[in-house]
């Protein structure tokens, strides 16, 4: 759920150019490399915006950028321009799909690989302030790591804290569009680069499009039921929170997750 945009209106940190950019494998190697802090030989992409389908259900996740590297650890990289109440269920959600993913029925437990789940967030989901948050599983009464290789960044755009080591400046780019060394200047330029590409800007203007045919035809059902759920939750939440600003341009469905944690009868 984003607001809509044109496409030349699209820069680095929506959804769609985000994951054009990352195609450029120099770029994606070099930004996994400065979010890291370590050198990475090489890296491949096994699927573009990979859909893991597997559950018995019937859902499904895509990742914005999923990535492998020459030994062997995988990494999704999503970008998080609102703030809903669920990411950090959301990481946990990714990082168990991966693994499904990854490990064939019978196959023995070390074959999982090392994995990353990193949210780059144009805002700060956890209030603290931090440019970085990084997770792992560890034993509280030992400060003691459980070893399971399975690590979740978050990264934090809008922090105040930003200084000019390359992650921050990435940081800054990813929060006001403007670059300030080489690498931002060249995911600057492969922003503009995209937006001279025919085939996404079809690709973009078919997906807005079925976005709306979406809407309309979710609105022609049930447009009272909405509106009226949308109505009960701006009485309800405070303006200039976190779920207000989400609230503007959520979907039915995250109507309806508001209306739940609201405790409001859709």
């Amino acid at each position: 759920m984003s607001v809509q945009k044109s496409y030349d209106e699209l820069t680095f940190s929506d959804d769609f150019m985000f994951a054009k950019v990352m195609n450029d494998k120099k770029l994606c190697k070099q930004l996994l490399e400065i979010i890291l802090g370590i050198k990475i030989k090489d890296i491949s992409y096994p699927e573009k915006q990979k859909t893991i389908d597997i559950t018995y259900d019937g859902k499904s996740v895509r990742l914005d950028v999923y990535i492998d590297d020459d030994a062997g650890t995988v990494y999704d990289i999503e970008m998080q321009t609102t703030v809903p109440p669920n990411i950090p269920k959301r990481t946990r959600y990714y990082q168990g799909m991966i693994d499904l993913n990854l490990i064939e029925k019978g196959a023995d437990y070390n074959e999982l690989r090392k994995s990353y789940v990193i949210f780059i967030c144009t805002k700060d989901i956890f209030g603290l302030d931090e440019p970085v948050y990084r997770f792992e599983n560890y034993c509280r009464e030992h400060d003691l790591p459980l070893s399971d290789e399975a690590y979740k960044i978050v990264l934090n755009a809008s922090s105040s804290k930003l200084n000019n080591t390359k992650l921050h400046k990435f940081l800054k780019f990813v929060h006001s569009g403007k670059s300030e060394d080489k690498f931002t200047e060249s995911l600057l330029s492969a922003v503009k680069k995209a937006k001279l590409n025919k085939e996404w800007r079809t690709e973009y203007m078919t997906l807005l499009m079925r976005d709306n045919m979406n809407r309309a035809e979710g609105l022609a059902e049930g447009k009272t039921t909405a509106t009226q759920l949308f109505q009960k939750l701006l009485r309800k939440i405070q303006p200039n929170t976190k779920d207000y600003e989400f609230l503007l341009n959520a979907s039915y469905e995250e109507l309806e997750k508001l209306a739940k944690k609201y405790n409001i009868e859709p």
